[in-house]
């Protein structure tokens, strides 16, 4: 399937590293102008290095006030890729004020900061517009002493359907993304124990985790026309995790 960004400015939180880095250098490669949002100056300025073409914008996203005033310096946005994303690993005895707002922070409360700014714009210049988040299987399946970053990509999954019922007459669309684990740096890492690397495959029936790539073809179809009658949906990216 040939999908073209031309002529489109594209959005991408969390795009320093990770699914975020890989979902924006495809949009690259499709011809989108990127905006690259990350907290880490350090990696926007690699990425830079590599792309040219891309504007950089350093933030912190869990900052409402002032994440949506660098937002708004990066006017007009055409494509939106909530990507950026916390977690922390606790049980529920361990959990504190902190952590929660942390998690919350960058989740959910950045997500909504940044989809209201790009929002806005659309609706100012009666432009249609698809908007992406990720979230994660974990949004409908519990993991275990993850029980913050369930709730909060619980969360990511009702303000999509809500904004997707909300924006379809204005031509916007809005979905989600849900990966299983995704072979990262991160990720190979965090999964490396292979007791609990076991534990997870063996309910995964395809038996592997999710590559970036194809975690970014999914975001690809989403953002483009391809996908023009699909809003308000919440796509499994997991190997049939959630169906087995």
């Amino acid at each position: 399937m040939n999908i073209s960004f031309e002529n489109k400015r594209i959005l991408v939180t969390g795009a320093g590293s990770g699914i975020g880095n890989g979902i924006a250098t495809r949009l690259i490669k499709a011809g989108g102008t990127v905006i690259a949002v990350d907290r880490s100056k350090e990696n926007l300025e690699k990425f830079k290095e590599a792309y040219p073409s891309i504007e950089i914008v350093v933030a912190d996203i869990g900052d409402w006030k002032n994440t949506q005033e660098s937002i708004k310096a990066a006017l007009p946005v055409d494509l939106l890729v909530n990507c950026a994303g916390l977690d922390k690993v606790l049980s529920v005895p361990e959990i504190t004020e902190d952590a929660f707002q942390a998690i919350f922070n960058v989740n959910i409360k950045g997500m909504i900061a940044i989809t209201q700014v790009v929002v806005n714009d659309l609706l100012e210049r009666n432009k249609p517009g698809s908007i992406v988040n990720i979230s994660s299987k974990a949004s409908t399946s519990g993991l275990l002493y993850q029980s913050l970053y369930c709730a909060s990509k619980g969360a990511v999954d009702a303000f999509t359907r809500s904004v997707a019922v909300e924006l379809g007459p204005k031509n916007i669309r809005i979905n989600c993304v849900n990966p299983t684990v995704v072979l990262t740096e991160l990720g190979i890492r965090a999964w490396s124990d292979p007791i609990r690397k076991k534990a997870v495959l063996d309910r995964i029936p395809l038996q592997r985790f999710a590559e970036v790539d194809e975690v970014a073809d999914v975001v690809l179809y989403l953002l483009s026309d391809k996908s023009s009658m699909v809003t308000g949906h919440c796509l499994a990216v997991d190997g049939g995790y959630l169906a087995a």
